[in-house]
């Protein structure tokens, strides 16, 4: 008799859910967070402030970045090796002037041989070095950029 009785049954409420939400999250925001949040879900016209910001998180391409350490000490030193590089080349122009003036023109060509000889090792130098850069700035400046594109599928991570 009871399984009759839990046949004809009518079923009431709400129908569950295949994939239910049971994962919260919950961030705090400042007074002008706040006053820029309400707005903009003011101007979205939902329902619910949580459907607005799942909406804003996942219907919206999200572009993360975070610094090497490694790498941008490596640029700081390279800024200071670009400065020196310049003193070079304006020290290098006096040199050249007080070279003539003060000596006779084949002992100032002698120096002025050997400068060339070093300048030429500072250029082989400064070729590697650039080189070196294009090489980390390929490995690292590029992989430090996530972006996250939507489409029919799913996520897709580029």
């Amino acid at each position: 008799m009871n399984r009759e009785w839990n046949k004809n049954r009518k079923k009431v409420g709400r129908k569950s859910k295949a994939d239910k939400a049971k994962y919260k999250y919950a961030f705090r925001l400042t007074e002008a967070e706040n006053a820029k949040f309400l707005a903009l879900f003011d101007k979205s016209g939902l329902p619910n402030k949580a459907e607005f910001a799942r909406k804003a998180i996942f219907e919206n391409d999200l572009k993360v970045v975070y610094y090497d350490m490694g790498v941008l000490n490596f640029y700081t030193g390279l800024t200071n090796f670009y400065s020196l590089f310049r003193s070079v080349g304006t020290n290098y122009n006096q040199v050249v002037k007080i070279l003539y003036r003060h000596f006779p023109e084949k002992k100032a060509a002698a120096y002025l041989y050997r400068l060339e000889k070093g300048t030429v090792e500072l250029a082989e130098l400064f070729r590697g070095v650039t080189a070196k850069i294009q090489d980390i700035e390929g490995k690292h400046v590029t992989e430090g950029v996530i972006s996250v594109e939507k489409n029919n599928e799913g996520v897709r991570k580029i």
